[in-house]
């Protein structure tokens, strides 16, 4: 498949013109009558955030266990208990055929199943997630479950740096072997890597993710080392050449007998250009391109993006030709996370090399989340970002026209509010309703968006925020010793835009 080298240059000013015109405004009436008949809904979580009982039954410490206890994170508190769902997955569980989801995402600690990262399974982790699959199918809720939620053992961190080293492919291809050997009966929609491009830039160039590596004066903590200018290209490297072998095994060995879906998930932004100069035009594609394309481009043409590799030169490591044919069509469907749409102002005309660069400032651009403030040269995501609909509905059909138009699953897209907003949580509903009105102009506009997960079913352990933010459609007391689960407003509201249609079986379909 040839990449369609100069679509967005066609696409992105009208792109712009609708989102300053402000199309996919939330509609009040929207209900899931109005999406395809077998559309799948759901809710997610990840295994740290939310299973807790780090320390129970042969589980190995984490990266984020180490990380969370370091004294380094932008906050106070960990996933030591969390939502206690290890315990509790059978009231949480019910609480989502309650809520009427047809899908609920998951993913698979790799140290409860694997302590040792290789080697001999834990009978009590591989107990548990069979225990929480079997519960889901009981009720007629599709498990989706991620692979790797960026939780791998702290024991291969140690052995040798985890996803900087190439060692790692092999270990994470036997882990996922495992996990379709022993799950695959009951999964039929995988997802290898949960956002490799956020992962890297958030571990290994601004360090606020586990293992918390970064170097000067890039670091927003205090990293215990790193090379922030080579690391985060490495880490995706790495996690792309894991993922093309874990498809490949999974469609040599599996395929045949399971018939599931296998596909890589990726951090998903819009940016456009902050005026209507052709500069800053370039600078929204470079975004985009640094962005989305690190991780489409070579799952989809078996390389990375041309201004990557302008850019960043030597910097960037380069794929064999047998990697490259590996990587290319290594999916069935994109995952796709969506938090974020700013703006970028272009910064090429002043480009100091002899300055060390990052990730950000290898795109040449500059950016800010609203016009009237002045742009900078780092995105820092957090809460209370802005509610743009549109940016996702953008999104959409810029994969559709510059990627074949594959199906996608949007995996994450929700809205933290501070701990002490969150039961009559009406500013969440509205802005799942716009999301939701989003995706669909997209569908009715060719986009061949298969499902919406949203982020996230419960209150968890935030990666970003800790507990200072929560996005659950379900409140979760985190000072209660029970972590009494509590439906808040927009729980009963996506309960009543669910009701309506009983899907038909969707893989059937894919």
């Amino acid at each position: 498949m040839a990449k369609i080298p100069s679509i967005q240059h066609i696409i992105l000013p009208l792109l712009l013109l609708l989102w300053e015109l402000g199309f996919a405004e939330a509609d009040p009436v929207l209900s899931r009558k109005d999406f395809p008949s077998d559309f799948i809904f759901g809710a997610g979580t990840s295994a740290y955030q939310v299973e807790g009982a780090v320390a129970e039954d042969g589980r190995s410490p984490s990266i984020w266990d180490v990380a969370t206890h370091s004294g380094r994170m932008l906050y106070k508190g960990n996933g030591d208990v969390a939502a206690d769902q290890y315990h509790k997955f059978k009231e949480d569980v019910k609480l989502m055929s309650d809520t009427g989801l047809d899908a609920y995402r998951m993913s698979i600690s790799w140290s409860r199943l694997l302590p040792s990262g290789r080697g001999d399974i834990n009978p009590k982790g591989l107990q548990y997630y069979n225990d929480l699959i079997n519960e889901l199918t009981d009720y007629g809720i599709e498990p989706h479950v991620t692979l790797y939620h960026l939780d791998h053992p702290q024991v291969l961190e140690e052995e040798y740096g985890g996803w900087l080293s190439p060692k790692i492919v092999e270990d994470f291809t036997e882990f996922a072997d495992i996990c379709f050997r022993e799950f695959g009966d009951r999964v039929s929609y995988w997802t290898t890597i949960n956002e490799p491009n956020m992962f890297a830039v958030g571990a290994y160039d601004n360090g606020v993710f586990a293992p918390s590596r970064c170097s000067k004066p890039f670091g927003a903590v205090n990293c215990k080392g790193g090379n922030s200018t080579v690391e985060p290209y490495i880490v995706v490297h790495h996690t792309l050449l894991a993922h093309a072998s874990v498809v490949a095994l999974y469609r040599e060995k599996y395929l045949v007998k399971h018939h599931g879906w296998i596909g890589l998930n990726v951090f998903g932004v819009w940016t456009a250009p902050l005026t209507n100069s052709t500069a800053d035009a370039l600078a929204a594609q470079r975004s985009n391109d640094f962005y989305n394309g690190w991780i489409l481009d070579p799952i989809v043409f078996g390389d990375y993006p041309e201004i990557m590799k302008k850019n960043i030169g030597s910097r960037l490591p380069s794929f064999t030709d047998f990697q490259s044919k590996q990587l290319n069509g290594s999916f069935d469907f994109i995952g796709l996370n969506h938090y974020l749409s700013f703006y970028a102002q272009d910064n090429s005309n002043d480009p100091q090399p002899e300055v060390l660069r990052d990730f950000n400032l290898d795109i040449f651009a500059k950016f800010t989340f609203v016009k009237d403030d002045t742009p900078s040269g780092q995105v820092v995501p957090g809460r209370n970002l802005p509610n743009r609909p549109w940016g996702l509905e953008c999104l959409l059909d810029n994969i559709k026209q510059s990627y074949g138009n594959p199906p996608i699953f949007i995996q994450e897209n929700g809205y933290g509010q501070i701990y002490n907003e969150t039961l009559n949580d009406t500013a969440r509903a509205d802005y799942i309703a716009g999301y939701l009105n989003a995706t669909l102009n997209a569908i009715r506009n060719g986009s061949n968006t298969r499902g919406y997960i949203m982020w996230s079913f419960l209150d968890v352990f935030e990666i970003i925020t800790g507990y200072e933010s929560r996005y659950g459609l379900y409140h979760v007391d985190f000072e209660d010793k029970n972590l009494k689960r509590t439906p808040k407003y927009s729980a009963r509201w996506f309960t009543n835009f669910l009701k309506g249609h009983k899907k038909k079986k969707a893989i059937e379909k894919l």
